[in-house]
């Protein structure tokens, strides 16, 4: 990056997090420190909501996801607009009417101190997990442009958030958030307008969209059935399992995991963390279209501009001096000529289109499809040089498509913002993940099992409380750096980190869905329930890892949270009347 850029960058990042320490002035308690003692109005509570869902890994990796697989992966939130309705009528009123610090509160008040814990514990596994996911996608950036060891970037990135998040609290989190929301939306139209400026004249956003087409990738809505095997499991990405695993997936993430119960929990009250919600089901599928649009109008972009065979740049220099380099170079050589004629047979497509010269037309878009299957063969090629010259390498280049762009295009100054946009991204979720593993952590074990009565204790234990909090903030942030030291492995991060999720949202959300609907399961049936819900979902990921089953990940948070519901209802079904 030039001068310049690091210039922006580093003004934007550190206005950004002075602003938020300066705003994150609050009373020295745990309603101040995890919840803004209740004070949000509900656009603090929306910008929030967004902020914390939209990490670094949806700006940085969905376009990449898009690039290589199509729009259809924005089917995956269809199911969230009802999701939002559901929450806004039965979550909401519950938590807030109880005041909770954390969503699983509720649960020993439903059921029994083994149950909360259980599902508490659930939550910080998962959610700690996926924070060092989150913090991996921004070392990436670091680690690609300065050249930097991935593990050391790591830490630097994550030290960084811990001096930050450990300061403010959740105050200093949602005005943070807020501006980093501006920030991010402009950033990315930003880069949207300069992939169609970047175009060569007389081809402009409609053609760049007809090109991605071409290829298969506006397939925004598939159904997941074909005439010969009927509907297809191993599927990640239809309307089908969008509709309903991804109901059920939104239902679990914002209605019982604490980084977004969290959010709205600061909110004035409930018609303010209601409104908060119900905007964001409006707003988030747009918002996930866009960008992946922009994934479609950078695989347009690279039609009729040099594309890279391998878009992780660190990865090919660093290998292209062991034995493997001239294989390397020749396959790079072959895949570069492969383009060139691409970009003809694209032209020419275009152009027969616009004259209506259908059967020419329907003759490029052919021979434009071989082409594209050689170069994926080639690349595939590539790969298999890489993996023997470098057996360490991480071969999936998935999230380094966007970010090749921008470095590679941009003109000075841009690249700085939008280095700082997914930098700013990282830095909203991370640090509200943070903050909401430390409230559980507090709340749920601390608190509860040293019998501390939390909010009417004197002012010293009050005080101690929140120096712990601030120490728990920090030991969850190392521990998710050691995690982020093994995501290179993960492939495509924002396909990574929902995996993960959906491990254990099916269970969760089945735990609260018998708290709130099923008034006569009590504590021991519950338990057991979630316990063989929870062993069965990962023996089912064992078995799919294997191939011995195919069931695509949205799928398990609706097979774990009817597991749940069904095993304790039998579980209480022969259990004696008086069991809890």
């Amino acid at each position: 990056m030039s001068t310049v850029d690091w210039i922006i960058l580093t003004i934007t990042l550190a206005g950004i997090i002075l602003y938020g320490l300066y705003k994150s002035q609050t009373e020295k308690n745990l309603e101040g420190y995890f919840l803004s003692s209740r004070s949000m109005p509900w656009y603090m509570v929306l910008l929030s909501i967004m902020g914390t869902q939209a990490s670094a890994i949806t700006f940085l990796s969905a376009p990449g996801q898009a690039f290589t697989d199509g729009m259809r992966f924005v089917q995956y939130y269809f199911g969230l607009p009802l999701a939002m309705i559901i929450l806004c009528i039965t979550f909401v009123p519950a938590f807030s009417k109880l005041r909770v610090f954390t969503a699983y509160e509720y649960l020993e008040q439903r059921f029994n101190a083994r149950t909360r814990l259980f599902t508490s514990a659930l939550f910080l596994l998962s959610r700690g997990l996926s924070t060092g996911i989150s913090i991996y996608a921004p070392a990436i950036i670091l680690s690609s442009l300065m050249g930097w060891n991935i593990y050391w970037t790591n830490i630097f990135m994550g030290g960084v958030l811990i001096i930050y998040t450990v300061s403010g609290g959740a105050k200093a989190v949602a005005y943070t958030q807020q501006l980093q929301m501006l920030v991010i939306f402009a950033g990315m139209f930003i880069a949207a307008y300069m992939l169609v400026h970047y175009l060569p004249e007389g081809v402009g956003f409609i053609d760049a969209l007809k090109v991605g087409g071409a290829a298969g990738k506006m397939n925004i809505i598939t159904t997941g059935i074909s005439k010969e095997g009927g509907f297809d499991w191993k599927d990640k990405y239809n309307i089908i399992s969008g509709v309903v695993g991804g109901f059920f997936l939104a239902l679990s993430y914002f209605g019982t995991d604490q980084s977004q119960v969290g959010r709205y929990l600061t909110a004035k009250n409930t018609t303010e963390s209601r409104l908060g919600l119900l905007i964001n089901g409006l707003v988030k599928v747009p918002m996930q279209f866009f960008i992946l649009l922009i994934g479609v109008l950078l695989f347009a972009f690279y039609q009729f501009n040099p594309q890279p065979v391998f878009f992780n740049n660190a990865v090919s220099h660093k290998v292209y001096t062991a034995p493997y380099g001239d294989s390397l170079s020749a396959t790079e050589t072959e895949y570069h000529q492969l383009t060139t004629s691409h970009k003809s047979l694209t032209a020419a497509w275009l152009q027969a289109d616009k004259q209506g010269n259908t059967a020419k037309a329907v003759e490029y878009r052919q021979q434009l499809r071989q082409v594209l299957q050689q170069e994926e063969a080639v690349k595939q090629q590539y790969k298999y040089y890489l993996r023997k010259a470098d057996s360490s390498a991480d071969l999936n280049d998935t999230n380094y498509i966007f970010l090749r762009f921008v470095v590679d295009y941009l003109p000075k100054g841009l690249v700085g913002l939008l280095i700082a946009v997914i930098f700013l991204a990282a830095w909203g979720s991370i640090a509200a993940a943070l903050n909401s593993l430390a409230s559980c952590t507090m709340i749920d074990f601390w608190c509860r099992g040293t019998r501390q009565d939390i909010c009417n204790c004197g002012d010293d234990e009050k005080l101690k409380q929140y120096k712990a909090s601030k120490w728990i903030t920090m030991a969850w942030g190392v521990f998710s750096i050691a995690v982020a030291g093994f995501a290179s492995k993960m492939g495509s991060l924002i396909e990574a980190v929902n995996v993960l999720g959906s491990l254990f949202y099916g269970v969760i959300l089945g735990i609260f869905l018998v708290a709130f609907y099923i008034k006569k399961v009590q504590g021991n049936a519950i338990f057991i329930g979630a316990l063989v819900a929870q062993a069965a979902v990962i023996l089912l990921f064992i078995l799919d890892r294997y191939g011995i089953t195919g069931i695509g990940f949205l799928w398990f948070n609706v097979i774990g949270a009817l597991l749940v519901v069904g095993i304790s209802l039998l579980c209480q079904l022969f259990s004696h009347p008086s069991a809890n």
